[in-house]
């Protein structure tokens, strides 16, 4: 390893906030990266960062330097990407966190098409629900289904998540079919989210937005089991349509409420504000912008 790849070694250690969880990200031994550490400090006389057995800090020096260091290694990924040719083969690790439901039904069907025309593109993929730290785990992408407001990430849409309120048929032979938004608080409501969030959005056929506190019958962080339940008969459900599009169309779940809208969401790419996007992650999501786009096969029936 040269200078350049020290300081790639380097950034590593610092987003990560420590040599051993760089080292995994790294697939390097965590020997290997004390040693690309040492041997950058060694050549710029300088102690970079503070280590001790339970954390790592930037020294002052060190804060300078990482911020150089981005500045750099931007600079010869943009160099290296201009010349390479457009159409040539995407090769490398991308590195992709994703949410459960979305990422399992829709991304792996896209990632299947996307890899089988870059056959030397490596995938690393975590499929969660939880918000990663981008930086500090060392995605090149996250995916997220939100109203975005972090200022320290830069993002670009995918697709609208619109929202449907259903129930099964089962459902509303026994317990009835609410008419209006208020009939709801008489009904088993399946709740996304943790018990205390309560409130359903619904905006009117007068336009008015209202603020439904409900009591939830169930609770469950994944749409997916919620869907089950929901076809099952337990309640009714807000789904996003990436979800339940398939129990409407066969008539598993029935959509209430038609008249009132439920604001929207979007699914976005999201990555480090300031960072130059690697030709392979701009690549990946061109394909899923084109893929999905604003009328998304999910929301088309």
């Amino acid at each position: 390893m040269g200078q350049l790849e020290d300081i790639q070694v380097f950034v590593r250690v610092v987003e990560a906030g420590g040599i051993g969880r760089a080292a995994e990200q790294l697939n390097l031994a965590k020997s290997a990266v004390s040693r690309r550490l040492a041997d950058l400090e060694d050549r710029l006389e300088t102690k970079l960062i503070n280590r001790t057995t339970r954390k790592s800090s930037l020294t002052e020096a060190g804060q300078v330097y990482y911020e150089k260091a981005l500045s750099v290694l931007d600079s010869v990924t943009e160099m290296n990407q201009m010349t390479v040719a457009r159409e040539a083969s995407l090769e490398g690790t991308l590195r992709l966190a994703v949410p459960l439901s979305f990422g399992l039904e829709h991304l792996s069907p896209a990632l299947d098409s996307f890899t089988q025309a870059h056959p030397n593109l490596t995938l690393h993929v975590d499929f969660s629900d939880r918000e990663v730290d981008i930086v500090e785990e060392g995605f090149d992408l996250a995916f997220r289904i939100t109203d975005l407001k972090d200022s320290t990430i830069q993002a670009r849409k995918i697709a609208p998540i619109r929202f449907v309120m259903c129930a099964s048929p089962s459902y509303l032979k026994k317990h009835g079919t609410p008419k209006t938004a208020e009939d709801l608080k008489h009904h088993k409501i399946l709740r996304y989210g943790s018990k205390g969030a309560e409130n359903w959005h619904l905006i009117g056929p007068d336009n008015k937005e209202r603020h439904l506190n409900l009591p939830s019958h169930l609770y469950s962080n994944n749409g997916s089991f919620l869907l089950n339940m929901a076809k099952a008969g337990h309640g009714i459900v807000l789904e996003p349509t990436f979800i339940a599009w398939e129990a409407l169309a066969t008539g598993e779940l029935v959509p209430l409420l038609t008249d009132h809208k439920i604001p929207m969401m979007h699914a976005y790419a999201v990555y480090p504000q300031n960072r130059f996007l690697s030709q392979k992650a701009r690549a990946f999501i061109d394909f899923l912008v084109d893929r999905f786009g604003n009328n998304a096969y999910w929301d088309q029936g």
